[in-house]
């Protein structure tokens, strides 16, 4: 598993009974969490003097019950600043999980003798493309929604990051991606964090588990003749961190050689030292680059 051990502005403090009691910053909120199954810790206050509560509904959906808290406010990762506010379906706007993916590619930027160009695909709020532009890298950044890709901008610039070249794309990933191929354009990196489900643009259905090979296949498309990397992230609990190694081995290494490694991603608990399961990653990267 790889762990995401290196916040100051977020932990977990407590998780069990299908939720989590976290801190963002000074703020304290308490959300669902279908890893956590077991029991609570009966000692961790923190579940009762939470600013804010995420309750699922019997109906499906959910609400926030929110005692105390602000409509925004920044965290900081290293060099890096976010904004987060309550959203509808329980989020914040981070996913601090992420980070561990963060760092990975951070040190493969600032390691390479070459210019580094990054395509980030269902970029949401920006976490990975700040982490390759503070490292040194050009990035492409693609997300579908208009809000969300605002958020980035909002984020890249409260990090400082404003004049790092940053392209800032609203589109539909695949059709973007087919008309980056017929440019010819090609990227060094690739990280992806396609969602388990979604409509497209027109009515078109995505199911991770049915379009997952053939977009992975599409994308190896605009990867340069030299790339670096090539990142994929899931929330599916229907694919397992080998499936989509297994996916980066049959097409990006295939092609290109190198490794393929997979793991879970992870946040410590403070109260157990446990790691709470986040999602599954699967990474490529070429050695002799």
């Amino acid at each position: 598993m790889w762990i995401a051990d290196k916040w100051k502005d977020f932990e977990v403090l407590d998780c069990g009974g299908g939720e989590k009691v976290e801190r963002w910053g000074k703020q304290v909120l308490v959300r669902p969490d279908p890893q956590a199954v077991w029991p609570r810790q009966k000692n961790v206050s923190a579940w009762n003097r939470a600013d804010a509560h995420y309750s699922r509904s019997s109906t499906g959906g959910g609400k926030w019950n929110i005692r105390k808290l602000p409509k925004q406010w920044d965290i900081h990762y290293r060099e890096l600043t976010f904004h987060i506010k309550p959203m509808n379906f329980k989020h914040t706007g981070l996913f601090p999980e992420q980070a561990a993916n963060w760092d990975f590619v951070d040190g493969l930027i600032r390691k390479s003798d070459k210019p580094v160009n990054v395509l980030n695909l269902f970029a949401y709020t920006g976490g990975a493309t700040l982490a390759c532009a503070a490292a040194g890298a050009s990035v492409c950044h693609v997300d579908a929604s208009k809000g969300m890709t605002q958020w980035a901008r909002e984020n890249a610039a409260a990090s400082g990051l404003s004049d790092r070249p940053i392209r800032w794309i609203v589109d539909d990933c695949k059709k973007f991606v087919e008309r980056e191929i017929r440019r010819g354009r090609k990227y060094d990196g690739i990280i992806m964090d396609p969602p388990s489900y979604g409509r497209g643009p027109t009515g078109e259905v995505w199911k991770i588990e049915h379009d997952i090979a053939d977009f992975i296949s599409l994308v190896s498309g605009v990867l340069s003749d030299d790339p670096l990397f090539f990142l994929v992230n899931s929330y599916s609990t229907g694919l397992a961190p080998s499936v989509m190694a297994y996916l980066l081995g049959t097409t990006v290494a295939a092609k290109y050689g190198g490794e393929v490694t997979c793991g879970e991603l992870g946040l410590p608990v403070r109260s157990t030292g446990y790691a709470l399961p986040c999602g599954s990653t699967a990474r490529w990267v070429n050695p002799n680059r």
